[in-house]
């Protein structure tokens, strides 16, 4: 039998305003009390009543993430699903349900207006920014509290958000494929209006020229991170009178599309081509077991969801906290699919 709010909380000897405020992350609950709270509800296994807690709060107890129409495969992508269960998983720890909303681009201030005015939502996640990205000044004029997947790199607004060092990440990606004597280097990416994507490119070519390597727009190729993309773009370049020796890719997905249009072609992966990819340690989609399939830089999405979700009830509980910024760095993990340029011997 589920235990409802008012036998939780006189279970434990507190008030039901103080259990949902402690559980909804309001700021003014201290953290002992909030600690207290949040085990005997793991003991008594208590999942907050949204609506309850709601009527307690004066909220809606729902966050809304932000589905981007720029994109055909998102709802589909490993790395949006374990994104998005990991946030949910910290979301319903406070109390919070979730639903998905879709801005058109073009159209976003009347879309988030008409969300403030129906007062559905408590918060909002912006996810995969662009480059100028056009929702986020539009929310910080409104006043929703949200947090940003990524980054916006040619904004100057101040905003909280939670992304991975992608310029360094494939800066280090890059370098590592030099230091074993590949010159060649493709560069398979994703979208590259996409502010992650651009920041990897960046990253990409850095390493290039800091070692002298020319940086040729023939061994560079973007667009949606899929495994035929990834197979495509792969079989062009290597048919050409120089292919590269080595591929920096954006996603686990795309690399097993490089690794296929290799080997269709003969080579072995290690051995006559190497490849370096970036592995957010999916759930669904594993690099591998005990010894990784491909050397990667490695970001656990799931990690992100998590500190997203506690960055967002942070604003949501404290309108007037400062931003934040949470800047992961990834690993760079050695597995089998990397080794000496050929002609390095």
């Amino acid at each position: 039998m589920t235990m409802t709010l008012k036998e939780f909380s006189k279970t434990i000897g507190m008030s039901q305003t103080t259990v949902s405020r402690a559980l909804g992350g309001y700021p003014e609950v201290n953290e002992a009390t909030r600690r207290k709270i949040r085990e005997a509800a793991e003991q008594y296994n208590y999942h907050p009543n949204s609506r309850a807690t709601g009527l307690a709060t004066g909220r809606s107890m729902m966050i809304g993430h932000i589905l981007a129409t720029r994109t055909r495969h998102e709802m589909v992508n490993p790395i949006f699903g374990d994104f998005v269960a990991s946030a949910s998983k910290t979301y319903a720890e406070y109390g919070y349900d979730m639903m998905f909303t879709r801005v058109e681009d073009g159209n976003e201030e009347a879309s988030y207006l008409k969300l403030k005015a129906r007062q559905v939502l408590d918060g909002l996640v912006v996810q995969g920014p662009t480059v100028k990205d056009a929702h986020i000044p539009i929310l910080k004029k409104i006043g929703i509290p949200f947090v940003v997947h990524g980054r916006s790199s040619e904004l100057t607004e101040s905003y909280s958000w939670v992304d991975v060092n992608n310029r360094a990440a494939f800066k280090r990606a890059t370098q590592f494929l030099i230091d074993l004597g590949h010159r060649r280097i493709g560069l398979i990416n994703g979208l590259e209006h996409m502010d992650y994507a651009f920041r990897r490119r960046e990253g990409y070519t850095e390493a290039l020229l800091e070692s002298g390597i020319e940086v040729d727009p023939a061994l560079m190729s973007c667009d949606e991170m899929t495994e035929a993309f990834g197979y495509q773009r792969a079989q062009q370049m290597l048919q050409t009178d120089a292919p590269p020796t080595a591929f920096v890719v954006s996603s686990l997905i795309s690399a097993f599309g490089v690794r296929r249009a290799a080997e269709q072609r003969g080579l072995v992966l290690g051995k006559d081509f190497s490849v370096v990819c970036h592995d957010d340690d999916l759930s669904y989609f594993e690099n591998g077991r005990d010894v990784p399939i491909f050397t990667s830089t490695r970001s656990s999405v799931r990690e992100a969801g998590r500190l997203l979700a506690e960055l967002l009830i942070e604003k949501i509980s404290n309108p007037k906290m400062k931003d934040r910024h949470i800047l992961l760095e990834a690993a760079l993990v050695v597995g089998t699919s990397t080794g000496p340029a050929p002609s390095a011997g």
